[in-house]
């Protein structure tokens, strides 16, 4: 069988972004017990920019971490998605932590960042072009 690299499709990147989403949040809510216990266990206030900027650099080698090492997360896996180069390889973690980044504000402006690879002419999201990757979908073409 021969693959086929096309892009998913906007439902089945949402889905994997929700299952990556509730992975995440397991995620988190196991790394704030290292602050909470080193707080002596006090709850950390919600206005602490240092934790904030925590949870954030968890997030990033959650995300990281999936992509530099085989470009799926278990979500992207769960809906046979994978993150590539342009070339056709592996990311950097350069790549990974400017997709990161730069996929925080595509969001923050009402996910247009996210949806521009549908309405925009390069048909890549914010994050795709800025980092130089793109997401395929591996599908088995039928015989």
């Amino acid at each position: 069988m021969t693959q086929s690299n096309t892009r998913p499709g906007p439902l089945r990147q949402l889905m994997a972004m929700l299952y990556d989403f509730m992975l995440l949040l397991s995620v988190l809510l196991l790394a704030t017990v290292i602050p909470v216990v080193l707080n002596g266990g006090e709850a950390i206030h919600s206005g602490n920019p240092l934790f904030f900027f925590y949870l954030l650099l968890v997030s990033l080698f959650f995300y990281g971490w999936f992509w530099t090492h085989g470009g799926q997360t278990l979500g992207m896996r769960a809906w046979k998605i994978y993150l590539v180069g342009q070339s056709q390889v592996s990311i950097s973690w350069k790549q990974a932590g400017t997709r990161f980044t730069v996929a925080i504000f595509s969001w923050l402006f009402l996910g247009l960042g996210f949806w521009w690879q549908w309405i925009g002419k390069e048909k890549q999201s914010w994050h795709d072009v800025m980092s130089g990757t793109q997401l395929i979908l591996n599908k088995p073409e039928k015989r």
